[in-house]
C-alpha cells in the first residue's frame, strides 16, 4: 500500500484550492482513493490559502496532511510557512519568481516559471494553478494525464476548456524542457 501527501499553498486568488480539487478528482478517476481538504484566510484574494490531498492505493486513515512527501506553492508565505513540514527526501515544486534563502536540507526544491509561463505562453495569469497542476503530474506521475485532462476539463468554468487544456499542456512542457528526472517516493 502506498499513500502520497500533497500541499498546494499560495495566496487567495491563485486557484490552489481548485487545483486540489481537480488533482484528487483525477485520482480517483485512476481508481485511487483520494480526499482534499482545504483553508483559506479571511481575505478574498491575497491571504493565504491552502489545498491538501491525500492519495492512495489503500485506506486513508486521517484526512489531513500533517507531513507533506510534496509542496506546491506560488507564493513566498506559503513557502515560508510549510517548507518545515515536507518530509525527508520530499519535494517542493515552487515557482521561479520566488526568491529563495541558501538552505541544507534532504528536501529536493526544483523551481519552474509556473507564473510567467500563464502570463506569457498562455496570455492568462489565471490558469496558473493548471499550469501546476502539468508541472506537479509530469514530475511525479501520482495521476494520469487522460484522468487529470478530464478532472480539469470537469472543474473549469464553461468557455475555458481549451485554455485549461493548453495551460495544463504547458506545464508537462516545463518539465520536459528542464529534463528533470521523474520524482518517486519510495514507498513503504
Amino acid at each position: 500500500m502506498s499513500t502520497v501527501e500533497i500541499r498546494l499553498g499560495g495566496s487567495g486568488g491563485q486557484g490552489l484550492i481548485l487545483a486540489g480539487i481537480i488533482l484528487a478528482e483525477a485520482a480517483i478517476l485512476d481508481g485511487k482513493i483520494s480526499v482534499q481538504s482545504q483553508s483559506y484566510g479571511p481575505e478574498a484574494r491575497g491571504g493565504s490559502s491552502k489545498a491538501e490531498v491525500i492519495i492512495s492505493d489503500g485506506y486513508i486513515t486521517y484526512p489531513k496532511v500533517l507531513r507533506p512527501d510534496i509542496l506546491l506553492t506560488l507564493a513566498f508565505s506559503a513557502y515560508s510557512c510549510y517548507k518545515k513540514d515536507v518530509k525527508e527526501n520530499g519535494m517542493i515544486i515552487v515557482d521561479e519568481s520566488i526568491i529563495l534563502p541558501e538552505e541544507q536540507s534532504s528536501v529536493k526544491v526544483i523551481q519552474f516559471p509556473i507564473i510567467k509561463t500563464a502570463q506569457e505562453v498562455i496570455g492568462k495569469s489565471f490558469v496558473a494553478n493548471i499550469v501546476s497542476l502539468g508541472v506537479l503530474a509530469e514530475l511525479t506521475k501520482l495521476v494520469t494525464k487522460d484522468s487529470l485532462e478530464k478532472a480539469v476539463l470537469n472543474r473549469v468554468p464553461p468557455g475555458t476548456e481549451e485554455i485549461n487544456r493548453k495551460a495544463l499542456l504547458e506545464g508537462y512542457n516545463l518539465v520536459k524542457m528542464r529534463g528533470s528526472e521523474v520524482w518517486q517516493r519510495q514507498m513503504i
